[in-house]
């Protein structure tokens, strides 16, 4: 939906189906039924997910024109989609496969490509579109020497190029301007704001200044404003959380280097205070247990009595390191409702969600605003609603917060 602030919307990322027939089920589903609650007098947005095997199905031109005109019976529209999981997402073990293939696979480029030719043919006339994919690749797979870290960056970097000559293109010959909108995540080979804005001002400039001079005959300055609009952050609330980084710090680092936000996913992970006190502690490790399950991955960034921070690469390895006790907090990738700020002695990292928002009603820096709370099937019991009324309660707790 529309908001002075920008577009709002959750992602579809957390209903089932990697063929279209069986998302395309679920979207009719849930969405009319979100919608009621949300906005049912005016036009509605969706944040597209869509499998690589749904997003061929969909390139079929009477699945398009049958979705096309659904949404318009329904008055929904597509303005965003994400593009970070390339296979299966539910009823499956995904863990670091969410990364697979990475931006060195040209099966991730065609994908991709393919997302943005659908997403220009569903943007409504005049809106700009977005599409959140991977950081690259996943850091555990490119970390035994630093050249081979920059192998993989580099090979990442020049494949992405080739996405934004195609929306270079697309924008230069009419059509709808659309970003490709990079996501950190912990573990991802670009995770925090200090390594996207290395990555973007060391290596895709660099590389991608000379190549889109050459390949749309543009100057120098044209080439790198043409990367720029095309190539955005994508900025997880939970992914910058866990960093502990502070939202008006990232803001700020990015206006530095004139880089823009193409999309803001609001979401919440897991946090705790670690207590030195041995049963008090006992405790709320214990309460993390609940949140170790096996379908996705769930960092845990932890907080050390000097400052600094040490990372494990799921779960599993910080409940192995609880006796750790130079660590004092913990904050694990798991995202949860939006709307709940504790979990008996847990706590989320709602407070970030407020004050990124508060940043946006202030002075917009994005259109694109998307809830992803993809987790709803592996909650702990208790903390799980029926679908639509759980998602609706989280957009329209944010509607209360953006609109102040």
């Amino acid at each position: 939906m529309k908001t002075a602030y920008g577009h709002l919307t959750y992602c579809t990322n957390i209903h089932p189906g990697e063929k279209w027939e069986d998302h395309f089920a679920q979207l009719r589903k849930y969405i009319p039924a979100v919608k009621q609650q949300v906005a049912p007098d005016q036009p509605f947005g969706i944040g597209l997910r869509l499998a690589n095997t749904a997003s061929l199905e969909l390139t079929k031109e009477e699945n398009l024109k049958a979705f096309k005109a659904w949404l318009q019976q329904e008055n929904c529209y597509v303005f965003t989609m994400n593009g970070f999981p390339y296979g299966g997402f539910h009823d499956t073990v995904v863990k670091d496969q969410v990364h697979t293939p990475d931006w060195t696979d040209a099966d991730r480029v065609a994908y991709i490509i393919r997302l943005f030719r659908l997403l220009a043919a569903l943007l409504p006339e005049g809106m700009e579109g977005g599409i959140s994919t991977s950081p690259l690749s996943y850091k555990y797979w490119c970390n035994r020497c630093e050249e081979e870290k920059n192998s993989f960056t580099e090979s990442a970097t020049l494949n992405m190029l080739l996405v934004v000559e195609q929306l270079a293109r697309i924008h230069r010959g009419g059509g709808p301007l659309m970003h490709l909108d990079v996501e950190p995540e912990p573990d991802g080979l670009l995770e925090n704001t200090a390594e996207y804005i290395s990555w973007y001002m060391e290596s895709l400039l660099p590389a991608g200044i000379p190549f889109i001079m050459d390949k749309l005959r543009v100057d120098e300055a044209e080439a790198a404003a043409i990367i720029k609009n095309h190539v955005q952050l994508c900025y997880d609330v939970c992914h910058f959380a866990l960093e502990y980084e502070a939202p008006e710090v990232v803001l700020e680092q990015l206006r530095l280097y004139g880089l823009k936000v193409g999309k803001l996913q609001i979401s919440a992970a897991l946090k705790a205070d670690l207590p030195a006190e041995a049963a008090a502690r006992k405790k709320v490790i214990d309460a993390f247990r609940p949140f170790n399950e096996p379908v996705y991955l769930h960092q845990v960034i932890g907080r050390k009595t000097d400052g600094s921070l040490v990372r494990y690469p799921d779960l599993p390895q910080a409940l192995e390191d609880a006796g750790n006790t130079d660590v004092v907090e913990w904050r694990s990738h798991f995202h949860v409702p939006v709307f709940a700020d504790r979990f008996e002695v847990l706590h989320s990292t709602q407070s970030d969600i407020v004050e990124v928002l508060t940043l946006q009603r202030q002075q917009p820096f994005t259109a694109h605003m998307e809830v992803e709370t993809y987790t709803w099937d592996v909650l702990p019991q208790g903390l799980k609603e029926e679908m639509a009324v759980s998602v609706s309660r989280e957009l329209n707790w944010i509607k209360k917060i953006i609109m102040g």
